[in-house]
Order: C-alpha cells, then sequence, then structure tokens
C-alpha cells in the first residue's frame, strides 16, 4: 500500500542529515581557525576553510536538487531553503576571515584572538545542537533554550568587540595595524551574528511545527 506518511518521512531523514552535515561544516571551520589563530608561528595555510565552505556549498547544493525532486516535506521548503542558506553564510564568512589574515599575518605575531575563538566555538556548538534538535520531534523547549544561548553568545561577543575597539582607538598602535584588526575583528564578530540569525531560523521552525 502507499504510504504518504513513509514517503514524507523518508525524504525529511536526508534534509535532516544535509542540514546536520551543514552545520558540521560550519563548526568544523571554527576549529579550522582556532589551529591557526592558535599557533601565530606557523604560517597559515587557507586550503582546510577553502575545502570546509566547498564541501557546504555541495550540501547546499544538494538540499536545493532535493527540494526540486520532493513532492513532499513535512517543514516548509521556504523554511528548509532558508535555514540552509543561512546555515552556508557561517564558513563563507570563517573562510572570507582566513583569507585576509593570512595576508596580514606577519604584522600580527603579537595578537591573540582566544576570546573570539572561545565565542565562536560556543556559538557553533549550539548551533549544532540545534539543528540536531530538528531531528528530534522539535522539542521547543530545548531549542528555546539553546536560542537564548545563542543570543548571550552574541551579545558577549558585542561587549568585547566594544573593548576591542577601544583598546585599537587609544593611539598605541600603528595605523595600518588598525584598520586590518578593526577589519578582521568585525568579520569574526560576524560570524557570531551568523549564527545568531541561524538559531533565531532555527526557532522559528520549530515554533512553527510545534
Amino acid at each position: 500500500m502507499f504510504s504518504l506518511q513513509k514517503l514524507v518521512s523518508g525524504g525529511d531523514n536526508r534534509f535532516y542529515e544535509l542540514l546536520t552535515s551543514s552545520a558540521e561544516e560550519g563548526h568544523a571551520s571554527v576549529q579550522s581557525l582556532k589551529r591557526i589563530l592558535t599557533n601565530p608561528s606557523v604560517t597559515p595555510m587557507l586550503d582546510e576553510f577553502v575545502a570546509s565552505r566547498r564541501r557546504d556549498k555541495v550540501i547546499t547544493n544538494e538540499i536545493t536538487e532535493l527540494l526540486c525532486r520532493s513532492a513532499f516535506t513535512s517543514l516548509e521548503r521556504e523554511d528548509i531553503e532558508s535555514l540552509s542558506i543561512s546555515l552556508y553564510r557561517i564558513p563563507k564568512t570563517v573562510e572570507k576571515f582566513a583569507e585576509r589574515y593570512v595576508l596580514s599575518s606577519p604584522r600580527l605575531r603579537d595578537v591573540r584572538f582566544d576570546r573570539q575563538i572561545e565565542l565562536l566555538e560556543q556559538a557553533t556548538q549550539t548551533l549544532l545542537t540545534m539543528v540536531r534538535e530538528l531531528h528530534q520531534k522539535f522539542h521547543l523547549d530545548k531549542v528555546q533554550e539553546q536560542n537564548e544561548l545563542l543570543q548571550k553568545i552574541e551579545g558577549e561577543a558585542d561587549k568585547l568587540m566594544l573593548e576591542l575597539l577601544r583598546d585599537l582607538y587609544c593611539g598605541n598602535q600603528e595605523p595600518i595595524k588598525v584598520i586590518i584588526l578593526k577589519d578582521l575583528y568585525e568579520l569574526l564578530e560576524k560570524v557570531v551574528d551568523r549564527c545568531r540569525d541561524t538559531g533565531n531560523v532555527v526557532a522559528q521552525i520549530v515554533l512553527k511545527n510545534s
């Protein structure tokens, strides 16, 4: 007998797998970033970031193709597409930071990014937990709790940005280094913002389907 429920469930499982893989790529890109930022004496390479972003692009394209082929989905197509695009922007932004860091790294041997990396790890791990929760029958309370944590992390990133800008503007750094660091700091903050925005998408999906 034809089972519409089984058909929908089978397609949804693949969507969940792909969305989770995309969130994992975002977290993996931050781990790659941590490796180069905690070893400033080593010449950084872009290979890991390019590979992660390309893998995520393949995932995003597969989601788009699957949406075109699937007659039924339990999640709204617009929600799946919105979440997929939002997840892809995370490793893409990390790669952009890495590109600029590689160009300027000789000037930044004495600069530490430990606090930003800690926030990025927390944000991408929290987001990964939220995306995995999509496959667990939409536990609204759990997702809302994680989303509140993401908002808190984003708030801490904003405060850190203000502290860093205050230090930059005190006049103790050479002008070119101030320009470089401001650009890099803003990109790292944008990664956290991307995670927050994506978390909001997940929370809206869960709320809509609870």
